[in-house]
């Protein structure tokens, strides 16, 4: 080699060598910049093996290698090969983990993609691949990978809005009834000091085990059942066997009726509860205390006083994570609102308007004749359930305050188009709330909201101020137009407003009420009849079961007024007494099945 080559190769080689110690001093300052933009998900000691190793593995061809994955997915997914589609996504969220996007369209695509490409008559493994999708955004990216974008929390709660709670979708009440029964035990007759109990609850096992009053109830079920010995499986178990102590040693059950009114007993079952909800559903009870006290349905008795939310119902879970989301974006300083904080903004004020038109849940019984004598199994007694649900006039107040907040949050944000646009919805939701309580037969509350309606939009349509003529317009109007929603609301408030009339005597009154109710019923079936089932009516029968429940429950009316309509119909409507009667029957047992 001549001395200049040889020249040439030292200076090029002292150059390297100086190039990568400029590198390595810039290091420091380039990771404390990816640390304060968030390109950093999580500390090195807790990142997760399978991150670890897809990051150091694949080096520079990590972009290649994902490109190649995300075509493959698709081509998977349109040959109906779902589950190879569903890993080869989970490997494209392992090695694009920081991309929200990434995410977001892939939990989208088993919710609502693959979700429909099977068939509706397979409703289970529908509802499995809109759990995929809710459970990869929740548990993976909001939980595992500690991921803290809006947009994931947005998504999250339009799947269980739209998704779970919408009715866009055949196997939608299959959807309902399961998430129902899943929370159900965990929450469903959940008071507010239910709810402290929650959020005051032990956050780790080790304090439970620690406590004396505990110690004797887990030692005493670890040698009932084997089960129990794991406690990693402890609670999980301990919820199973209340629901149903068959599946364990009958020793268990009988420690269970040996504690049964302790506070051990009491202390633990709250606790197990709370941590089902943080550990499976990543509920903090905390938050949902605080999304009970701003979102929850109003007492009647006292306005000022929240109930909890039925955490039963999809909405209360949208509710959730975009409030959460929400927390979240206003920790950053000096940022900027964009679509997608308005559109979190827009998952809260709309589950809470389908609370108002479709928050009470009622999960109906029907008993189905049993299996056929020639079948080889024995023949034995089916129960299939179906949810309803119907209005909850109680939202109307939570929803009208959240969304004047809002509208002065956008008010001055410089995007009038968003901010009309906001106004506009707010503004045919006092519309149809206007026409909710006045059907329901509280006509007082009804023109206190057409007079909120009237001043903040002054508009040509809203110039009569007697609320008794805009509704009789309005009816007119909205008939030719009407929609599943819409019908529904309509016929319960309508036959509401008849029971009320027919308890103060007004039979002339009451008669058209139910009347109108069965026009708008024939007249919603005859021109939108369909054949799937997604978009039937309940009976009539079980439309005047529901609305006379809720009259029966409205704390609106005096008790005297209650006992007045029951006591008519139960001597002047005998027929119709006793039909309502099994009805109501139905409702109670359900009730005491529940508690």
């Amino acid at each position: 080699m001549r001395l200049r080559d040889k020249i040439i190769c030292f200076v090029c080689i002292v150059l390297a060598v100086g190039l990568f110690i400029g590198a390595g001093i810039q290091l420091d300052s380039i990771n404390r910049q990816r640390q304060d933009m968030n390109l950093i998900i999580d500390t090195p000691e807790n990142i997760p093996p399978s991150l670890a190793f897809a990051t150091i593995a694949t080096g520079a061809f990590r972009g290649l290698i994902v490109d190649i994955l995300w075509m493959r997915a698709d081509k998977l997914k349109e040959e109906g090969q779902f589950f190879d589609a569903r890993q080869l996504a989970e490997w494209i969220t392992i090695l694009q983990p920081r991309f929200a996007s990434v995410w977001e369209f892939h939990a989208w695509n088993m919710a609502y993609n693959i979700s429909v490409a099977i068939p509706e008559t397979r409703p289970d493994q529908r509802w499995q691949w809109v759990r995929n999708g809710y459970e990869l955004l929740r548990d993976q990216a909001i939980d595992k990978y500690k991921l803290k974008n809006i947009t994931l929390f947005r998504e999250l709660g339009r799947i269980f809005q739209h998704k779970i709670g919408g009715v866009s979708d055949d196997a939608h009440k299959y959807y309902k009834l399961q998430l129902a029964l899943a929370m159900e035990p965990l929450l469903g007759s959940a008071d507010n000091p239910y709810f402290d109990a929650l959020a005051e609850a032990p956050l780790f096992w080790s304090e439970i085990t620690n406590d004396p009053n505990m110690t004797s109830l887990i030692t005493a079920l670890k040698s009932a059942d084997k089960a129990f010995l794991d406690d990693n499986e402890f609670v999980s178990n301990y919820l199973s066997l209340r629901q149903n102590s068959q599946r364990f040693d009958p020793a268990a059950g009988q420690t269970i009726d040996n504690f049964r009114g302790s506070e051990a007993l009491n202390k633990f079952d709250i606790f197990a509860k709370a941590w089902q909800l943080r550990k499976v559903w990543k509920l903090d009870p905390v938050l949902m205390r605080e999304v009970n006290r701003s979102c929850g349905p109003i007492d009647f008795s006292d306005p000022n006083t929240h109930l909890p939310l039925d955490w039963r119902h999809p909405d209360s879970h949208a509710i959730y994570w975009a409030v959460k989301g929400l927390k979240i974006l206003a920790q950053e300083q000096d940022r900027e609102i964009d679509s997608t904080e308005t559109n979190a903004d827009r998952i809260v004020f709309h589950s809470l308007q389908d609370l108002f038109r479709n928050g009470t849940i009622f999960i109906y019984e029907l008993q189905l004749p049993p299996t056929s004598p020639d079948s080889p199994e024995q023949p034995q007694e089916r129960i299939l359930k179906e949810v309803f649900l119907r209005p909850d006039l109680r939202m109307f107040e939570p929803y009208n305050t959240s969304v004047l907040t809002t509208l002065e949050k956008y008010k001055d944000d410089g995007d009038e188009g968003r901010y009309v646009s906001l106004q506009n919805g707010h503004r045919n939701m006092l519309k149809n709330a206007v026409n909710s309580f006045y059907y329901a037969g509280h006509k007082r509350q009804a023109q206190k909201i057409y007079t909120q309606l009237r001043q903040l939009y002054p508009l040509d349509e809203f110039k009569n101020p007697i609320v008794d003529e805009y509704v009789k317009e309005r009816f007119k109007e909205e008939l030719d137009a009407i929609g599943i929603n819409d019908a529904k609301e309509m016929i319960t408030m309508m036959l509401r407003d008849s029971y009320y009339l027919y308890a103060i005597r007004d039979d002339d009154g009451s008669f058209n009420s139910e009347k109108m109710a069965e026009q708008v019923w024939n007249y919603y079936q005859v021109k939108h009849d369909d054949p799937e089932f997604r978009i039937n009516l309940p009976t009539l029968p079980q439309f005047r079961s529901f609305a006379l429940r809720d009259f029966l429950n409205d704390q609106l009316y005096p008790p005297y007024l209650r006992q007045t309509l029951l006591g008519r119909i139960r001597i002047e409507k005998p027929e119709l007494f006793k039909q309502l009667e099994a009805e109501v029957e139905k409702l109670r047992k359900q009730s005491e099945q529940v508690k």
